[in-house]
């Protein structure tokens, strides 16, 4: 797509969100959720929308929070809930009617100290904690959060028990009974006013800083990061860690400097992304405009999107490729931790890098390929299957070095701080280990692409079977997998993935979108890439 002419720049007044207006529509707009566009609807990441076109208001939230109670009473999930938000207008909303919902209810709420907002895998932190000493009655978790979507939007996603995303088959059955409440008038909703929820028993104020950042000690070298004495540069992008970086840097004794320490749900402090949209997207380069000027003066710098589940690597050479970092950490993780189990696999989405594929077989280590999603990773990581689990979106978590689980939901916070340990212990950015890897493996150029597709085309493509490819070669070489099940657990990709010694596409219609995705990679330079595109695009025709 063309760059717009506002990328890269400081957002200017004219595309400012009017958040009074957007917080108003949330309360006084009535979603018809017999109009699909209107109705809950569990994507990847949870419920989203916005106020402002009745995918995002609190008969959602009423509807969503009331199933979830009932899904919790119906599988005895008897421990308290932990619930964080992120810094989106929305989500300060969203909060509270859910707090109105849980009370009434009787489900015990572990609120931040003071309305706070918390990070998604501060949440899954503290859910995995809590059951590793209470088995007997577990908790489980919601966070409030569009992730790194525009200001309008707002979004709310349950975590079970593991600490990780709900999967499918969860988040179904909670849309569907949300849909039935919406449906009816929400007659079966139980509510009481805010007030009154914080007079009973069961909304707690509770400290989500302390043992978050006191626990940090068992998955990342804090010490090194500290007596190496490397300048640290921190752009919290006005989210939901914006305290945790300041506990941290007393608690560990770090040089960190936090450049930009402005909390605005118009996010009015942000850098246009490629599209000319606000979004606070860790991994776009001109979304982090803001910090990549900043470069020179730290040693290693770092970002994370409104609810700190994705990081940001910025270098002396600037914002490093999420697909890049994911490789180097890989390999670090994989070769520093020595009490982790020597059969410990490596979780990648099928549309990450084959680099990682590489570096994992020049340790010795097996790939475990899975669809697109940080579900497909959370049993891996809580069970002690997966070391690592990462996806090209930026969002990735590993196990603390004893080998038990950190966090089975995406972590931004320690991806960044283990950058600061890769410098610490091996003198060399991240960056500078990938230029390494490119010697030796070979330099890859990975690019996505939309392409328009039918809802009818987009089912053909959903549930395709790798007997429907009928090509043998992929721009000049032999196919040697054609894939609608993803290898590393069996599940449906829905999609298609083809793959060649060097170079492989991937093709996955959109859940929102008359659009499919091609994702696309090569080894051999960026004219057998454009060859890789068209012939994709040709055979993705075909099926139609």
């Amino acid at each position: 797509m063309a760059i717009h002419e506002l990328a890269g720049k400081p957002a200017p007044e004219s595309i400012l969100t009017n958040i009074p207006r957007l917080v108003s529509k949330y309360y006084t707009l009535k979603p018809d959720a017999h109009d699909p566009a209107q109705a809950v609807s569990f994507g990847t990441s949870g419920h989203r929308g916005s106020s402002t076109n009745l995918s995002f208001n609190q008969n959602h939230i009423f509807a969503i929070c009331q199933a979830i109670a009932e899904y919790r009473k119906g599988k005895e999930i008897h421990g308290p809930l932990y619930i964080g938000m992120d810094t989106h207008a929305l989500s300060e909303a969203a909060l509270q009617t859910a707090i109105r919902v849980f009370a009434a209810n009787g489900v015990h709420v572990m609120v931040e100290n003071g309305g706070g907002y918390t990070p998604t895998p501060v949440i899954s932190h503290a859910i995995i904690t809590y059951n590793s000493q209470n088995p007997e009655s577990p908790a489980d978790g919601i966070v409030i959060t569009p992730s790194h979507n525009p200001p309008e939007d707002g979004g709310i996603k349950y975590n079970m028990t593991h600490g990780g995303p709900a999967d499918s088959k969860t988040t179904k059955i909670i849309e569907d009974r949300a849909n039935d409440m919406l449906k009816s008038g929400l007659k079966d909703v139980l509510k009481m006013d805010f007030e009154d929820s914080f007079e009973g028993p069961h909304i707690h104020d509770y400290d989500y800083i302390t043992p978050y950042v006191e626990d940090l000690k068992n998955v990342i070298d804090m010490e090194a990061i500290s007596k190496s004495g490397i300048k640290i540069g921190v752009d919290p992008l006005g989210g939901s860690g914006i305290k945790y970086w300041p506990a941290i840097a007393e608690r560990y004794g770090l040089d960190l400097t936090i450049v930009n320490n402005h909390v605005d749900a118009s996010f009015r402090f942000m850098h246009v992304d490629k599209d000319g949209k606000i979004r606070m997207d860790c991994s776009s380069p001109y979304a982090m405009a803001g910090l990549i000027k900043y470069k020179d003066q730290f040693d290693i710098a770092f970002g994370n999107d409104p609810d700190y589940d994705r990081h940001g690597i910025v270098t002396k050479t600037g914002l490093m490729n999420p697909n890049h970092y994911l490789a180097v950490a890989i390999w670090y993780l994989f070769q520093n931790r020595p009490q982790w189990s020597e059969e410990l696999k490596i979780g990648k989405t099928l549309v990450s890098s084959s680099m990682i594929d590489r570096v994992a077989a020049s340790i010795d280590r097996e790939v475990s390929e899975v669809p697109v999603g940080f579900k497909w990773f959370v049993d891996g990581l809580f069970n002690g299957e997966y070391g690592f689990g990462g996806e090209e979106s930026a969002g990735a978590s590993f196990l603390k070095f004893d080998g038990k689980p950190w966090s089975t939901d995406k972590d931004g916070i320690i991806m960044n701080l283990l950058a600061a340990e890769i410098l610490a212990k091996t003198g060399k950015s991240p960056s500078e280990h990938y230029a390494e890897f490119e010697k030796q493996f070979g330099s890859p150029v990975y690019e996505r692409l939309d392409a328009p597709a039918s809802p009818e085309q987009k089912a053909i493509l959903s549930n395709l079977n790798a007997n429907d490819i009928k090509s043998d070669t992929l721009a000049g070489e032999q196919i040697i997998a054609k894939l609608t099940h993803a290898p590393g657990n069996g599940a449906a990709i829905g999609g298609l993935k083809v793959v060649t010694e060097n170079g492989w596409f991937a093709a996955r219609p959109s859940g929102t979108e008359n659009i499919y995705k091609i994702y696309t990679e090569s080894f051999k330079g960026k004219e057998h890439l454009a060859l890789i595109q068209k012939e994709a695009q040709e055979l993705v025709s075909s099926l139609f």
